[in-house]
């Protein structure tokens, strides 16, 4: 003669609204990521316009490290704290050379051709060196975030034979470094980086709203 089946004994111990309540959380879970996880399979996997980036998408996505960071008001932070927002990051030393000045320079255009969506998106240029910066881009580092930082090479990565001042970068709002633009933007460049960026944030615009 067979046996008859036995039912597992954590689950006849266990009260029918405990497994109704673990399926409750579980479920506001998963309404609660849907958002997030929609937003980037639609990026990242669909891409219905089948259109090819200009960014190059970094994977696995590499999410911001716990730096301290110093403000040009002497103030001190972290990068954490940048988190919360799109961030257009440039990277270069405090003298700012030519390089680095036509990175602030797209920074600034390509925040402002977003148009009524540029307040989801800060830019952001970190200092890795202890060079003072000059007065004379007073005006064009208006509006834009300063820190003084050491150790990014431990986040970012520039492309093989460059260094990390020949790029502009993407940040995503959850804090996670996730595209990173070609060296040597020129006007052309800069048109398909716009394009870029419209796509990430029209993703992304279920979950992520305006300011921290």
């Amino acid at each position: 003669m067979h046996s008859l089946p036995q039912a597992d004994a954590a689950a006849v111990m266990e009260p029918p609204d405990v497994r109704t309540g673990r399926w409750k959380m579980l479920a506001v879970l998963l309404v609660c990521a849907a958002p997030v996880i929609a937003s980037y399979f639609t990026y990242y996997v669909i891409r219905p316009d089948a259109r090819r980036n200009y960014g190059e998408l970094i994977g696995p996505q590499r999410p911001l490290p716990a730096v301290a960071a110093v403000a040009p008001d002497g103030s001190r932070t972290e990068l954490l704290a940048l988190k919360g927002q799109w961030l257009l990051l440039s990277v270069a030393g405090g003298a700012c050379d030519v390089t680095c000045q036509q990175h602030l320079y797209f920074q600034r255009q390509l925040r402002e051709s977003l148009g009524r969506e540029k307040d989801r998106l800060d830019r952001v240029w970190l200092v890795n060196d202890a060079a003072a910066i000059p007065s004379a881009l007073n005006t064009a580092l208006q509006g834009a975030t300063v820190l003084r930082v050491a150790g990014l090479e431990q986040w970012l990565q520039p492309a093989a034979g460059r260094q990390l001042a020949d790029h502009l970068y993407v940040v995503d709002p959850m804090g996670n470094w996730m595209m990173r633009f070609p060296a040597n933007m020129d006007a052309a460049g800069a048109a398909q980086a716009k394009r870029d960026l419209e796509r990430l944030l029209r993703a992304s615009s279920s979950w992520d709203k305006d300011g921290r």
